[in-house]
């Protein structure tokens, strides 16, 4: 059996076609590198600054649950003191300790490790510029008859309370679009103070008590205390005016009556 060869179409030896190959991965794979390596580096860093907006809300939350714990118009912590606290204990290193004036400083020891460049700079530069606390304090009583009679009851109304958070991330040198971003951060949390708040049951009866408009009796409760003394042929039991258990359920309301 013999076989014939057209002239003309001669394929190239095998060993040719290997020699004309030599080098083709390893730029490949260089190429691949340059396209990937901003990749790389931006994947930790988008994950640091959601990190730290995740703690700029918690942040904003301190600092309206601490307005409300304190809602009076003359125990309101000023900006400056919250702002100092959630530097500290937001935006410092995670095993701070919660002390009174405690202050966070620009060194390592304070700072969260984790939010640092790919070439170790932090991404808070200064905690002083770049951490700050807005507050609010409003009147936003949707009660209409505590509105008719706050004076009477001495209810406050200053119990709309909104704590703001804002902080500055410093920009990542020599890696575009982040060396000019200026990138900030705001988070916002509102809270609506409940206006009938009081220390304990004796505050909510004085209130009521004192109030002329809502409780005209309680303005005479000492004359007719006086006249529950005269002897019990006139008042049998002797009058005694608000001489009731505020804790005890009258048997009439109870199921099944008295």
């Amino acid at each position: 059996m013999s076989f014939s060869h057209k002239p003309g179409c001669s394929k190239p030896a095998p060993a040719a076609r290997r020699r004309s190959q030599v080098g083709q991965a390893t730029v490949e794979f260089a190429v691949a590198c340059l396209v990937l390596l901003p990749m790389f580096i931006a994947l930790p860093l988008l994950g640091k600054l959601l990190d730290m907006m995740q703690a700029n809300e918690s942040a904003s939350r301190y600092v309206a649950f601490e307005g409300a714990a304190r809602n009076s118009s003359s125990a309101w912590k000023s900006d400056a003191e919250l702002s100092a606290e959630v530097r500290r204990r937001f935006f410092s290193n995670s095993d701070a300790p919660i002390k009174t004036g405690d202050t966070a400083g620009d060194f390592s020891a304070h700072r969260n490790p984790m939010w640092t460049d790919h070439a170790g700079r932090p991404l808070l530069a200064s905690f002083a510029d770049d951490v700050k606390v807005d507050t609010q304090v409003q009147g936003k009583n949707a009660i209409a008859a505590a509105r008719l009679a706050a004076d009477s009851l001495k209810l406050p109304d200053q119990n709309w309370y909104q704590g703001q958070v804002t902080i500055k991330i410093a920009n990542v040198d020599s890696f575009a679009p982040f060396d000019t971003i200026n990138l900030a951060s705001t988070r916002r949390t509102v809270l609506l103070a409940d206006a009938w708040t009081a220390r304990n049951p004796a505050m909510v009866r004085s209130r009521i008590e004192d109030a002329a408009l809502l409780y005209p009796m309680g303005q005479v409760s000492g004359l007719i205390d006086a006249l529950g003394q005269t002897p019990t042929l006139v008042f049998d039991p002797a009058l005694k005016l608000g001489n009731f258990d505020w804790d005890l359920v009258p048997c009439d309301r109870l199921i099944g009556g008295c």
